[in-house]
């Protein structure tokens, strides 16, 4: 009980501790707005460890995080064999094809006023397809291996990609694209210097929904068949053998892999949008 006491106080020593800093003087600078996630953070390890141990919770209902460390510790082997199975090569490589395919349908469809009246609409039926419809079809098709994995992220991340970069080319008014024409641009001219400039937001924005897409398509296709490696095979496996430390060792590999992915597609984003007024301080 003393444990749980502690807990409690912890958690509003650190809720009181980032109450001050996000409202304090220093609240936008770099150094703060990085501090007060990893407070929370860490906050909700600690507290998170100590009601465990606190209310003695069994393993199989919830684990403690030192007890997850451990795991993961001592699985790095098995750890960096499913995430280059389930991360590089399936989510990776059909994130990759997806988005370079929808990018590419989306110039088609901004030409052909035939495509955007018929082939978007398809694409919210398919969009909203459920993934354990979906994916048992594709493993069927291609195989159990990663190239099954990939063909299911191709679908996920497709349509989400295709609408956010079609809305995207159309993003600009009809006096700056009746500028361009009296400078006597043609299409590409016009589609380089403006009309994918003005886009960039939102195909980044369809980008950074895809990189969680991607994840959980790769992960939940390997719950219908998978060879014996992968995050979603051990997530299966681990589970069966009432393992949960190990399942949430999997879960950190995915979160991270998950954040590092998404912070790096933003990175870029930052990059190359700074002139955007989001961009801008």
């Amino acid at each position: 009980m003393i444990l749980v006491v502690f807990a409690l106080v912890l958690w509003a020593l650190g809720w009181w501790l980032n109450a001050r800093l996000a409202a304090g003087p220093q609240a936008d600078t770099r150094a703060v707005q990085l501090l007060v996630p990893v407070i929370f953070g860490l906050t909700i390890v600690a507290v998170w460890e100590l009601l465990v141990r606190g209310l003695n919770v069994p393993l199989v209902i919830l684990p403690a995080p030192s007890v997850i460390a451990a795991r993961f510790a001592d699985s790095l082997t098995t750890l960096w064999a499913d995430f280059v199975q389930t991360i590089l090569k399936g989510a990776l490589s059909g994130y990759v094809i997806g988005c370079s395919a929808a990018f590419l349908t989306a110039i088609a469809v901004d030409r052909s006023e035939f495509l955007r009246m018929g082939l978007l609409p398809v694409g919210n039926f398919v969009a909203a397809l459920p993934i354990v419809g979906t994916a048992p079809i594709l493993v069927m098709w291609f195989g159990f291996d990663w190239q099954s994995k990939s063909a299911v992220v191709v679908v996920m991340v497709f349509f989400p990609m295709l609408v956010n970069t079609v809305a995207g080319l159309r993003e600009t008014t009809a006096m700056q694209r009746d500028l361009m024409e009296t400078y006597a641009a043609t299409y590409w001219q016009s589609f380089f210097k403006l009309r994918l400039p003005a886009a960039m937001p939102f195909i980044f924005n369809g980008l950074k929904i895809s990189t969680t897409l991607a994840l959980i398509g790769a992960i939940v296709a390997e719950f219908f068949g998978s060879p014996i490696v992968g995050v979603g095979f051990r997530i299966s496996t681990s589970v069966g053998q009432l393992a949960l430390d190990m399942v949430w060792a999997e879960i950190v590999v995915a979160a991270l892999a998950g954040t590092l992915f998404y912070g790096a597609v933003a990175a870029i984003e930052r990059a190359v949008t700074f002139w955007h007024p989001s961009q801008r301080k």
